[in-house]
């Protein structure tokens, strides 16, 4: 398999005029040797530049350091002002911590080994090189090139020097270059500016739930143990006996239940005699909670699979009379997981859980029923505009995550 043929199969239309298709390593000294001639005092400051400081998102070096000569002169990589730094170990590579040597004192850095350096000649321009080695096609066809060992496999400098790559005159290269600097700002802003939006979009549920349970008015409720208005009973235990197939049904975990609504896209079974039916049969009305996992998170069943039950994972709370609206309870739970209410419930051990002694004690404000089924009505809604609003901001991003990639690519097609 050869790298050229592998990475570039985008390249699909005819060049413009002038253009020509050359291998990365005809225009590029690829880990160039060191000149032997360097000299500088042990104490001078030397721009040194650790894998961390490549900033993968941007492609730039934006944490620097600086070490004594003395320090770093041997054992790193070398380079000069205007290199292009390629991270070859993964998954550095594939997060893109590629980057070009800007800023460098004396012009002269170092760096960790983990880099492959690419020093343009005269024919091609840094940023080019740069934008060309980011590329997501580049970077994918690189993993079928790997050496060493599966966790700590690293390109190979024949990966670079064999990738073929579109040539324009200099002029064309710095001004499609330009171009495409202005127009991954853009992108950077457009996704900065999503990915705020949509870290407000997410902070609504908690907004919207802090906003009544919180409330004047909520402080006037009376309050109830939920264990004085719940019955509260705990799933059946899975065992090794309840996976022999003599009478198997349906049931829930922890996995099954979200926060608002029941993931049923892989629903397991195990053995319930005819005791352990009655006890353990989920109907409609019942709040699951989870009792470990992310503790406290809730949901109201509403009778999607007949007969279905649960495992000891979840606790099954029945409200104890007409007084209790379970959709209540559920967003009071929800703003308790929020406010990290149950976390002192498992300080003592090493798996987060919500035993059915500390979910009794929990006090809640009750309104009376048509006021909570009123405050259930307001918060359905609220939290599904919520949820449709994060859904087409995560769309957005994601569509503006991958813009980057189809720019490059029209940029080295010649479509720019």
């Amino acid at each position: 398999m050869s790298a050229q043929l592998n990475a570039n199969a985008y390249f699909t239309r005819e060049f413009p005029a002038g253009w020509q298709r050359v291998r990365l390593g005809e225009v590029c000294k690829i880990n160039p040797p060191r000149n032997g001639n360097l000299k500088q005092a042990s104490d001078v400051p030397t721009s040194f530049v650790p894998m961390a400081a490549v900033d993968e998102r941007l492609g730039l070096i934006v944490r620097p350091e600086t070490r004594p000569f003395a320090e770093v002169q041997k054992g790193y990589t070398f380079f000069l002002e205007g290199d292009v730094l390629f991270a070859k170990i993964t998954p550095c590579m594939q997060n893109g911590k590629h980057a070009i040597a800007r800023d460098l004192r004396d012009g002269i850095g170092f760096g960790t080994t983990e880099f492959h350096v690419l020093r343009p000649t005269s024919v091609i321009i840094p940023e080019w090189v740069h934008y060309f080695i980011r590329q997501p096609a580049i970077l994918r066809a690189a993993t079928a090139y790997f050496t060493g060992a599966v966790g700590q496999q690293r390109v190979p400098e024949t990966y670079l020097s064999d990738l073929e790559i579109s040539l324009p005159p200099l002029s064309e290269q710095k001004r499609i270059a330009a171009i495409l600097n202005e127009q991954m700002a853009a992108v950077e802003r457009a996704r900065a500016a999503a990915e705020a939006q949509l870290e407000s979009a997410k902070a609504l549920p908690a907004s919207y739930l802090r906003a009544v349970f919180n409330s004047p008015e909520a402080q006037k409720w009376p309050r109830k143990r939920i264990g004085d208005i719940c019955e509260i009973q705990l799933g059946k235990m899975l065992s090794p006996a309840s996976k022999t197939g003599t009478r198997p049904r349906p049931y829930l975990r922890n996995f099954n239940v979200q926060w608002t609504r029941f993931d049923l896209s892989d629903i397991l079974e195990m053995d319930f005699g005819d005791g352990e039916q009655v006890k353990f049969a989920l109907r409609s009305g019942d709040l699951l909670v989870c009792e470990g996992g992310e503790p406290g998170r809730a949901a109201v069943w509403e009778g999607q699979i007949e007969p279905c039950y649960y495992q000891k994972a979840l606790h099954r709370l029945r409200p104890l009379g007409e007084s209790v609206v379970p959709y209540f309870l559920m967003y009071r739970l929800w703003l308790g997981a929020i406010m990290a209410e149950f976390f002192h419930s498992h300080a003592k051990t090493t798996i987060a859980h919500l035993p059915a002694v500390r979910l009794a004690e929990l006090s809640v404000g009750l309104p009376v029923a048509n006021e909570q089924r009123r405050i259930v009505a307001n918060l359905a809604d609220q939290m599904a505009a919520a949820e449709r609003t994060r859904k087409a901001l995560e769309d957005q991003l994601a569509t503006i995550k991958k813009l980057p990639a189809a720019l490059l690519r029209r940029a080295f097609s010649g479509e720019v």
